[in-house]
């Protein structure tokens, strides 16, 4: 399982630049005029903004001189204006930020939106064998960072960074038209070396930083997957062994986040160091000045103003910084999804796929996963309209395969898959999957009520069609026995349900779904042999007239199929109806043999088994 822990990773050269340039198309949409426009008010409101943060010390230091004089009339009218004026400023430096981030919230908000609906668009759209390649947890994870990653960069790049830097700029013009060249170059100076010493000593603390984050994963995860393993853990008595494996990550989380708490603090006094040493030449050169008489006591409080006001958003320099590049890290690795190309996509000419008999046909069919592992070798079959053919055979013969290739979550590598004669890869996979219904072997349902698990099948689908179709699956009365009903949870994966109980939910999905054509993977292996029957029974009479493949381990749900079909290491080696391959006593016979007298002997272990036995081995004496 993937750790909730914020692990921080190396940047690759030019990542930034490339998260950077994913992002600007989102804030400046192409036709969205009114995102254009308030990106535009945002950005007059920056400036205003940062105008009146350092136009702050200016009037404070007029209206100081103005105090130093000898009492007046004139006077004392002057400083008031000076001081309302300086209060106003301050007013409006938060008034034009609050403003600004008032009109900019909905660009980003949308921007982070819509990045995230594409990336998710983009992942269902990716073929099965990515999804299997990769953890679910660790998608969720790339793309929860990158959208934080973002809401930070808009936050703190473009309403931190990028101001502070106007600031410096403007500071440094007001200093150099107001007292000379000498005293903007000291605060630039200054400034340059706090900077820099900032970005060299959170680049080198980095590293403590990195471990500590990696302990917390560490721990975190052991923390997880023990009491996950909960009753494991009490069913071999090693309380204490789970705890000082967590306090070993625990100990090493300690270690580094002291190395890194200290770090930051010499990176604070450093800070303060160069802050103060720049500042006591400014204060120092104005004093001279002041003495001379070139310089007032207002303008000498203005540049103290100026040099406070400089560094305070500075001060977190280091923090923001590190996010930053954090940040753009997340963000890279969340837009490189969107690089990882369609294993599976429509053809440029794909049509909607029109059922009228709904005959499947697999014609010479050969796959692979792996080329070095053959799955399905030259496999040809045909299940005509409204009859229903069963595929049987030892686990790993390819049976659950067929499934996968019809559904189009893998392209075969020769041959041809043709619903009505149409191949299905020429036809949109929209189209394909709304034609086929499946009742899968491990059904996963969504944490949510029995209702909305059924209703999926056809989301537009009526309270009373969605009843139907649980009645039909003999689940209606289970589903009112629970106290909430219809709008009981099923919780994670349905794991609230038992397997048969999540099998008939999944039935009664595919009934409302009401597809042309039915394929049932091991359809009713969760239920026990009554529960079987009865939905047996449903499912008889939801696929009379409807193309029905099933993909079957106990044959005894497959005895009134039209044709059943012996698969071995992706081969057909037998085919007939029930009697016919009964009477042939080869691989089919064996196995039906097997399974009877293991139900006779009660031994539903035996009977539920995945069977992966030579299906040409001889029936055992008994």
């Amino acid at each position: 399982m993937r750790s909730m822990g914020h692990t921080e990773r190396q940047s690759v050269p030019g990542q930034e630049r490339r998260a950077l340039r994913a992002l600007l198309p989102y804030l400046w949409p192409r036709g969205q005029w009114e995102m254009k426009i308030r990106v535009l008010i945002a950005v007059v409101l920056l400036v205003a903004a940062k105008v009146a943060t350092v136009a702050v010390p200016a009037v404070f230091g007029k209206a100081v001189d103005i105090l130093d004089q000898p009492a007046g009339t004139t006077a004392i009218a002057v400083p008031l204006s000076l001081l309302i004026g300086y209060g106003l400023l301050r007013v409006g430096q938060q008034a034009f930020a609050e403003l600004r981030d008032f009109v900019f919230a909905k660009v980003g908000q949308r921007a982070i939106r819509n990045i995230a609906l594409v990336v998710f668009r983009h992942l269902h759209g990716l073929a099965l064998r990515f999804h299997l390649d990769r953890q679910t947890g660790g998608l969720s994870r790339v793309i929860e960072r990158g959208i934080k990653g973002i809401d930070f960069l808009l936050r703190f790049m473009l309403f931190n960074i990028l101001p502070t830097l106007l600031e410096i700029t403007l500071v440094c013009g007001i200093l150099w038209t107001l007292f000379g060249y000498i005293f903007s170059i000291i605060t630039l100076i200054t400034v340059a070396i706090y900077i820099a010493f900032t970005l060299l000593f959170t680049e080198w603390r980095l590293k403590y930083r990195r471990a500590m984050n990696e302990s917390d994963s560490e721990a975190n995860t052991k923390a997880i997957d023990s009491l996950l393993n909960f009753e494991t853990v009490k069913y071999f008595g090693n309380e204490e062994h789970e705890a000082q494996r967590y306090d070993q990550s625990m100990q090493r989380y300690e270690r580094a986040a002291v190395k890194s708490l200290t770090t930051l603090s010499l990176l604070n006094v450093g800070q303060g160091i160069i802050i103060a040493f720049g500042l006591t030449i400014l204060l120092v050169l104005s004093g001279f000045r002041v003495a001379d008489g070139s310089m007032s006591i207002g303008e000498f409080t203005a540049v103290n103003l100026y040099m406070m006001q400089l560094f305070q958003p500075l001060n977190f320099l280091g923090f923001v910084y590190r996010e930053i590049r954090q940040s753009l890290v997340d963000m890279e690795n969340m837009f490189g999804l969107l690089d990882v190309g369609r294993e599976i996509a429509d053809s440029e000419d794909a049509v909607p796929l029109a059922v009228s008999d709904g005959v499947v046909r697999f014609d010479d069919v050969s796959f692979a996963y792996d080329q070095r592992r053959p799955i399905l070798r030259g496999l040809s079959f045909e299940v005509p309209a409204g009859n229903k053919v069963a595929i049987v055979g030892a686990s790993g013969a390819g049976k659950s395969t067929i499934s996968r290739l019809l559904f189009r979550f893998y392209d075969i590598d020769e041959g041809r898959i043709t619903i009505d004669g149409h191949d299905i890869r020429d036809v949109t996979q929209a189209s394909l999957r709304a034609a086929i219904g499946i009742v899968p072997q491990d059904t996963v349902l969504f944490n949510d009520t029995v209702f909305y698990n059924i209703q999926y099948g056809r989301p537009s689908a009526s309270p009373s069609e969605v009843e139907e179709a649980a009645r039909m699956a003999q689940i209606h009365d289970f589903v009112m026995s629970l106290p909430d009903g219809y709008n009981a949870k099923v919780g994670e994966r349905g794991l609230k349900l038992s397997g048969g109980e999540k099998q008939r939910v999944a039935i009664a999905r595919t009934i409302l779904k009401q597809p042309q054509i039915l394929l049932f993977d091991e359809a009713t292996s969760a239920l026990d042999t009554h529960t079987e029957r009865e939905i047996q029974k449903s499912l008889d009479e939801v696929s009379a007239n409807r193309t029905t493949l099933v993909i079957a381990h106990r044959l005894s749900t497959v005895v009134n199929a039209d044709e059943i079909i012996v698969l071995d290491e992706g081969r057909i080696i037998e085919r007939g109806r029930h009697g016919d391959l009964l009477a042939q006593g080869g691989a089919y016979a064996t196995l039906w043999a097997r399974q009877q007298a293991a139900a006779r002997r009660g031994d539903d272990e035996a009977v539920d088994e995945d069977i992966a036995i030579d299906l040409g081995a001889p029936v055992p004496a008994k």
